[in-house]
């Protein structure tokens, strides 16, 4: 059975999020950053503990410190150097593919 909630703090309050509102994890240091549309909040499990816990489905690890959900991308581009950078539905940031990770956009 996957992950069907995550418990993240936001400031003081512990908030449970809903794991299909989740756009993307970051590994940020000691901690993992979820971030929904509305919302960036902190946990304290890495990604590797992480990506076992999740459905591969619907969330595919691009890069050793970055989980997204799949249903979250609006696409992929290539930056200057030639890196794949995936976009993501709602949000500005861009995320890094990593070489070993690329084979999950050949048939995009």
């Amino acid at each position: 059975k996957y992950l069907q909630w995550i418990q993240a703090t936001v400031g003081q309050a512990i908030q449970m999020i809903p794991i299909d509102e989740v756009l993307f994890f970051i590994s940020d240091e000691k901690y993992t950053r979820v971030q929904t549309a509305t919302l960036e909040a902190l946990i304290r499990k890495p990604i590797k503990e992480l990506s076992d816990e999740l459905d591969p489905e619907q969330f595919w690890q691009i890069h050793r410190g970055t989980i997204v959900n799949a249903k979250a991308i609006a696409g992929v581009t290539r930056d200057f150097r030639g890196r794949q950078l995936v976009l993501i539905k709602g949000h500005t940031e861009k995320l890094e593919v990593s070489r070993n990770y690329t084979h999950l956009f050949k048939q995009m």
